[in-house]
């Protein structure tokens, strides 16, 4: 463990804006997407979610190069190469006049975020352990929602202010500043004799023990599912609440109304995971987020939108269902690869991630006008994971018998 001069309120808020300048990046677009799709001269509403889902794809590849890299030349070189990345990325995108260069700066955003985002995970691990880590990752999980929640209103402000270049520029603000901070107070927690040569076998390595994991991969591809049906609402959220519903300058509220039912699942689950176990939360609340889907496919498929209040009570149910898996699913995965976390933490999060853009990609082009196919996305992805969960079970009850 290594010893610093910080306190621990300073280390969390550290921490947490290390990842929060990917929610930043991300959300404080959403306002902004029909203004972008018309400076890059987009041809329909689903393309521009692309502008929305392509920093996932980058968010994916990013930590198999950072992640050893960290590991060789240190914890604070990698966030800096990142964070580098991301500032040149940045400009490609204010300067894009087409969708094919501002998908390139998107993907290079996503791969450079992915260092702080990473890495901020590592340097607590260099720190902490055991109880103590868990307690600091609660806290910086509790820090890192509110980003989220005010990232829309911050971005929709700038735009009514400036222009969507400036939102861009706003983030590079916020993230030069966070960079700042990060080289002023923040030592470096990898120790030297920890420090690990970069060799292309650890990938084969790595890959090879994740695929032979069952519960391993079982678990990741319920992570692809249960994330590419989250990313269909995330790419699409303006053009469901802007278009569908007019409801424009609401948005922000909307937006920050439905991420505090994620918070306050992840905020639960802290307390439920320990008396009840992961493996219990992962099931129930994969019966409720398929159950809630179905509900809405029933009632409303083929149907007129029903009104917000409705809508916003579906949403909210099925976020608060997500909440509840997004962490678990990914301990879960992790559980038999403690021998290489690090590892095994990068390629589950790139397997996960390489599933859910395709998924969100085609549900997403089927939202023009009403809101009812993306709830059939989650019933189609909810029926899969439980079904995959069943598999692991069985495999599970095999290897026990």
């Amino acid at each position: 463990m290594v010893k610093t001069n910080q306190s621990s309120i300073e280390f969390i808020a550290l921490m947490a804006s290390l990842m929060s300048v990917v929610a930043l990046a991300i959300d404080a677009l959403l306002p902004a997407l029909d203004v972008i799709g018309m400076a890059v001269h987009t041809q329909t509403p689903t393309e521009n979610q692309l502008i929305i889902t392509m920093i996932f794809l980058g968010l994916g590849i990013g930590p198999l190069i950072f992640g050893p890299l960290s590991d060789n030349l240190g914890r604070k070189p990698a966030v800096y190469f990142g964070f580098v990345l991301f500032l040149l990325a940045s400009f490609i995108c204010v300067s894009s006049e087409t969708i094919q260069y501002m998908i390139l700066g998107r993907i290079l955003q996503g791969i450079g975020l992915s260092a702080p985002r990473t890495i901020s995970i590592a340097i607590i691990r260099d720190q902490y352990q055991g109880d103590p880590m868990a307690r600091i990752m609660s806290f910086v999980t509790v820090v890192f929602l509110l980003v989220p929640i005010v990232a829309p209103a911050i971005g929709k402000m700038v735009l009514d202010q400036f222009d969507w270049q400036s939102i861009f520029l706003m983030q590079l603000w916020c993230s030069g500043a966070v960079a700042l901070w990060f080289w002023k107070r923040q030592p470096e927690t990898l120790d030297p004799k920890n420090k690990r040569p970069l060799q292309l076998k650890d990938y084969f390595h790595g890959l090879t023990e994740v695929v032979k994991e069952p519960k391993t991969m079982g678990y990741t591809l319920i992570s692809g599912l249960v994330f590419g049906s989250f990313m269909v609402y995330l790419s699409g959220a303006q053009q469901i609440f802007h278009d569908q519903y007019g409801l424009k300058d609401e948005f922000p509220l909307i937006f920050a109304g439905l991420s505090i039912a994620i918070g306050l699942a992840i905020f639960s689950n802290g307390h439920l995971v320990l008396r009840f176990g992961m493996k219990k939360m992962v099931t129930t609340a994969l019966y409720g987020f398929l159950a809630i889907a179905l509900l809405y496919v029933v009632l409303y498929s083929g149907q007129i939108n029903p009104s917000i209040e409705v809508l916003m009570l579906f949403f909210g149910l099925q976020f608060f269902a997500i909440g509840f898996l997004f962490g678990n699913l990914r301990a879960l995965a992790m559980q038999p690869m403690g021998h290489i976390a690090g590892m095994a933490a990068a390629i589950t999060g790139f397997i996960s991630t390489i599933m859910a853009l395709p998924i969100s990609t085609y549900i997403g082009t089927y939202i023009q006008d009403q809101v009812w196919p993306i709830f059939l996305g989650f019933t189609i992805c909810g029926a899969l994971s439980l079904l995959i969960l069943w598999g692991i079970n069985r495999l599970s009850l095999k290897k026990a018998s």
